[in-house]
């Protein structure tokens, strides 16, 4: 009979090492699926601005959804990073002393620049998020009219912001970054589930490669085409 004053099974999956990495995983996937709808949101503005604002006009009119969704979003950086940052002091107390010299084992580490540099486009990742949401959910609020309605004019600041030559190319070396977090990042949260076959593991690890590129390019595509003066 278990004793009452036991922590419940769950708690304990999520302190023992096997269940920190499945949490980094599935938060991982889950803004893994954000960040590729927010991508598609992005391409929008290449069909003009009032397909754009119209997009943003929808968001909005989420009212209390849009609100639980982002204290969810919120909930799951806290969780994601909290528990990244806690595996990576975990590692390096368990080798204080780095390696000479990195090389790919094969698997099932596959060691990679963006498997070595998690930490450090995580920690990237995190102050941009921050200027990116003061730049535009908190940004100006300027308005115009789509179909009769009176709508947020997020297009207008999306060019303004997109002809400030240091925020477009900070954004830019930014996705680049977010790049090589997703190379790895996707990859390992899937072998961490489980999800992955002796076969399927370099096929998917490939996969991940070509799914990051996509990303990167997905999201720098805008900001460039704004400055370079193909959209606005």
């Amino acid at each position: 009979m278990q004793n009452t004053a036991d922590p419940p099974k769950l708690l304990i999956l999520a302190r023992s090492p096997i269940g920190k990495k499945l949490i980094t995983g599935i938060t991982g996937l889950g803004l893994t699926f954000f960040v590729l709808l927010h991508m598609v949101g992005n391409l929008l503005m290449f069909g003009g601005s009032d397909l754009y604002n119209s997009y943003g006009r929808f968001i909005e009119q989420l009212g209390p959804l849009l609100w639980l969704i982002e204290v969810g979003l919120l909930g799951i950086v806290v969780v994601h990073g909290g528990y990244g940052i806690h595996l990576f002091v975990r590692r390096l107390r368990s080798r204080p002393i780095p390696y000479a010299q990195y090389a790919s084992k094969g698997e099932p580490s596959l060691q990679s620049l963006s498997s070595r540099t998690m930490i450090v486009t995580g920690s990237i990742l995190a102050v941009f998020l921050v200027t990116h949401l003061l730049t535009f959910k908190f940004g100006p609020y300027y308005l115009t009219q789509v179909e009769g309605r009176e709508v947020r004019d997020l297009a207008r600041l999306v060019v303004e912001t997109f002809h400030k030559p240091t925020y477009t190319f900070g954004y830019t070396a930014v996705v680049v970054l977010l790049g090589f977090h997703l190379r790895h990042g996707l990859w390992s949260a899937l072998q961490s589930l489980g999800a992955l076959s002796r076969d399927l593991k370099p096929v998917v690890y490939l996969l991940s490669l070509i799914f990051a590129i996509a990303i990167a390019i997905g999201f720098f595509i805008l900001p460039l085409a704004v400055y370079f003066g193909a959209i606005g």
